[in-house]
């Protein structure tokens, strides 16, 4: 079963979050939910999320993937948060997957963390980093997985859940989204 590392900070889409969190629950995958701070995150459109624990709490753990939602404010304080990225750098060393929506992806290009290959982030995230971004809405790249925006949400959790565990386990959790 996959153990997975959502980290949350206030102003993140919460379309994205709140997908991937319900999606990986379903395929049964261990979800962590991380806030950057105690106490609950707003998003960036006033929903309130309550994380079910701190990035400080599980900063030494191991996780099977790290999965970034996006949201501008919320990704501009996960690329600055110097925790996460000593996780992010522990994770990639260890060949674990990491999975960034939206503005996420440049979180992972702030600190070199994409691969060579195809990325895929909101129209414009990558920019400032001076990489092309593809207008795919999924790229994976060896144990990188990116993704454009709220609307790819879904796709990309259940393409998540098929590398993490199974095509099978995907069509399961499909089957019941009634898509």
């Amino acid at each position: 079963m996959a153990r997975i590392l959502i980290p949350i900070a206030s102003g993140c889409e919460e379309l994205e979050a709140v997908t991937l969190i319900d999606l990986f629950r379903r395929a049964e995958f261990e979800v962590v939910t991380a806030g950057l701070e105690e106490g609950p995150v707003t998003c960036s459109r006033g929903v309130v999320l309550v994380p079910d624990t701190t990035l400080a709490m599980v900063a030494a753990e191991s996780f099977d993937a790290i999965v970034l939602p996006g949201g501008g404010p919320g990704a501009d304080r996960l690329r600055e948060d110097e925790r996460l990225i000593d996780m992010l750098n522990r994770h990639r060393e260890g060949d674990g997957w990491l999975g960034a929506i939206c503005a996420a992806p440049g979180v992972l290009a702030a600190h070199n963390l994409l691969g060579p290959g195809p990325v895929t982030a909101f129209p414009g995230a990558l920019e400032p980093y001076g990489i092309e971004s593809s207008d795919a809405p999924i790229e994976i790249d060896g144990h990188v997985a990116t993704s454009r925006g709220p609307g790819t949400a879904m796709d990309f959790a259940l393409e998540l859940i098929e590398r993490l565990d199974s095509r099978e386990r995907r069509r399961e959790v499909e089957a019941r989204l009634q898509r």
